[in-house]
């Protein structure tokens, strides 16, 4: 069973740019579809990529083109790239494991890191 760690949040300023990294152990990253989620206070989960066993990669509607996920399969690692960030960004940022290629649907993943926080404000 796979165990996600997420890492890389904090504090930027609006325009900056952030790195998050969710490190698999338990079993290997390249067996599952890694989804990225968000979650900002008294709002629902949404989700924000989903990186298939392949590297193809596909984004919601308020990332797309300026997020970019990928993975290590040498480094059991998925990364997610965020630029041009804005403060409604801000929010605990989560991976998961599941076996779906494509879907932004929370419920068709099983395996869930900790989240890590991502604050956007000047």
């Amino acid at each position: 069973q796979v165990q996600l760690v997420e890492s890389g949040g904090g504090l930027v300023q609006p325009g900056d740019s952030l790195t998050l990294a969710c490190a698999a152990s338990g079993s290997t990253v390249r067996n599952y579809v890694i989804g990225w989620f968000r979650q900002a206070p008294g709002r629902e989960r949404e989700g924000v990529s989903s990186v298939c066993l392949g590297g193809s990669a596909y984004y919601g509607d308020s990332v797309k083109g300026r997020f970019t996920a990928s993975r290590d399969n040498a480094k059991n690692t998925v990364s997610l790239r965020m630029n041009s960030l804005k403060p409604e960004d801000t929010a605990v940022y989560y991976c998961a494991a599941g076996p779906t290629c494509g879907t932004l649907n929370k419920l068709h993943y099983s395996h869930w890191g900790q989240g890590t926080q991502v604050t956007v404000s000047s």
